[in-house]
């Protein structure tokens, strides 16, 4: 007995042998494994995944960079990074280190967006970060204003992709000369005040950025104010890029339908990131729910719209194009072949903000009458609006809001987001909110160099000085063209076929009406 219990101890303590090495080994390859990262982490060999895409003690990834193809680019890591935040004219961001939303970049097609405008950095930084996220490389910005200033301009200047164009004596004399100033399609807006200036001016600027952008090599062109954000609904990950590139090769203008902002509060500071209601444009509601629905959506405004309801549209670079107004392209040449896209849209953030009725009565020095602001105005709605602005108190002002801008009944609100007639849309105050909680605003002023260039600051003088001329007068103060009817004249000796395709342009104009007294519908 006793040489048998000898016999079967080694027996037993074989697998116990083996499950004790097995062990080991569990234990020491992952530490072997930890060490060898460990030392090629501190020999320079891999880089730390956190440091490249976030700063120390970040946790933050830019939303969708694991599928971006922006991913693959080249990074090297530095140790001045922090330094360059603070002086490199190309702004460096806190979710990933050193990328410089490159504008160069060989992706098809180039889309560039053109604007006028006056905002500050709280309104254009958003809106152009924003359409940078969706497939913008390049923006073309005709500044004046607030938007012209040194402190403005500077941080404008410093980011890549982004030409500023000051709004300066030079400027104007160059417009006057330009072909659509002495045109006739135009012509109709000439010498009136407020919008009708601002909507020439637009015009002559969208013709020099048509030259620009062509011999830039971009592809499509986009017309846009920094109130407006574009929303490519159907197209693949959310880009606007995908979506013009789906477009056919013989499409030369694609039509954006706008919807319009729906507020719900009076108390709105950032309507980017604080309204996602909207009227959808009639071009993507049923007829039937339209004009079914028609009383409850104008809530007794005098259209479906508060302002234009014929969207904004991109054209292909080509030869001969030329603006139509601020809505619509054209050509020299031929009837551009258009497509209206049935999901996009573009999204009008209008009246969003209460302030917004002041400012836009600040802005213009038409008298308050009803047949004054015919000249100055060219919808209903801004009509009235400048006349309440200018003769009711704070109080009857903020009533008049409520009841003809915010939306406070739940129950006809209800009715029309079942209907279809309103909408939610989320997608662009989303990503406007993680730019802004990824610190990507804050890091484009703090890289801004401290001072512009003598040449650009006394641009900045002289577009500002002009600004508060026009702001400071009832008529527009360029009074080019008026002696320069020979070079009308000599354009007549353009082929016939060119003077067919000269049509008016195309104004903000209001959706079909209507009218209840006559019980007849205007188109």
């Amino acid at each position: 007995m006793t040489n048998n219990h000898h016999l079967h101890a080694p027996m037993r303590s074989a697998p116990q042998s083996f499950a004790a090495k097995l062990l080991l080994l569990l234990t020491l390859l992952p530490l072997s494994l930890a060490a060898l990262a460990f030392i090629l982490q501190w020999r320079g060999g891999i880089p730390d995944p956190t440091t490249r895409w976030s700063p120390p003690g970040s946790h933050h990834l830019f939303p969708g960079m694991e599928s971006s193809p922006l991913s693959s680019a080249a990074v090297r890591s530095s140790s001045s990074d922090c330094v360059n935040l603070g002086r490199s004219a190309s702004p460096s961001f806190p979710y990933y280190q050193n990328w410089k939303f490159d504008s160069g970049s060989n992706l098809r097609p180039k889309i560039l967006i053109t604007t006028s405008t006056s905002a500050g950095l709280d309104q254009i930084l958003p809106w152009m970060f924003y359409h940078k996220v969706i497939g913008v490389s390049t923006f073309y910005l005709f500044v004046e204003g607030k938007a012209a200033s040194p402190e403005v301009s500077k941080v404008l200047e410093s980011i890549p992709g982004v030409k500023v164009i000051y709004r300066t004596k030079e400027l104007e004399e160059q417009q006057a000369r330009s072909r659509i100033w002495n045109e006739t399609w135009l012509s109709s807006f000439f010498y009136k005040p407020c919008n009708y200036e601002l909507f020439v001016k637009q015009s002559l600027n969208m013709e020099m950025a048509i030259v620009m952008a062509r011999d830039a090599g971009m592809d499509w062109i986009i017309h846009l104010d920094t109130d407006e954000l574009l929303h490519p609904a159907g197209a693949k990950e959310y880009s606007l890029r995908q979506l013009l590139q789906d477009v056919p090769g013989n499409v030369d203008m694609v039509i954006f339908p706008n919807y319009e902002s729906s507020v719900e509060r009076d108390d709105i500071k950032e309507p980017f990131t604080e309204v996602s209601m909207f009227k959808r444009n009639y071009d993507h509601v049923p007829k039937d729910t339209y004009f079914g629905m028609y009383k409850e959506s104008t809530r007794g405004n005098p259209n479906y719209f508060l302002t234009y309801g014929n969207g904004k549209s991109a054209a292909r670079i080509q030869e001969h194009l030329r603006p139509n107004g601020a809505h619509r392209w054209h050509n020299y040449m031929k009837t551009p072949n258009e497509i209206k896209l049935e999901e996009a849209a573009v999204l009008h953030y209008t009246y969003a903000r209460f302030s917004d009725l002041t400012s836009r009565r600040d802005r213009c020095g038409c008298k308050p009458t009803k047949e004054d602001v015919k000249r100055c105005f060219m919808l209903e709605f801004d009509r009235a609006a400048f006349i309440i602005a200018s003769t009711a108190t704070e109080e009857e002002m903020l009533k008049w809001y409520h009841e003809h801008i915010v939306w406070d009944d739940k129950d006809i609100k209800i009715k029309l987001l079942r209907k279809g007639i309103l909408t939610r849309i989320y997608a662009p105050m989303a990503i406007i909110q993680g730019l802004r909680e990824s610190g990507v605003f804050s890091s484009v002023i703090t890289s801004a160099p401290t001072t512009l260039s003598k040449e650009k600051f006394l641009a900045t003088i002289d577009s500002s000085n002009s600004s508060r001329a026009t702001a400071s007068v009832s008529h527009p103060t360029r009074t080019i063209g008026r002696s320069r009817e020979n070079k009308a004249t000599a354009r007549k000796t353009l082929d016939v076929e060119v003077a067919e395709f000269q049509e008016f342009a195309v104004p903000p104009l209001a959706p079909p009406v209507i009218d209840f007294n006559q019980l007849t519908i205007e188109v």
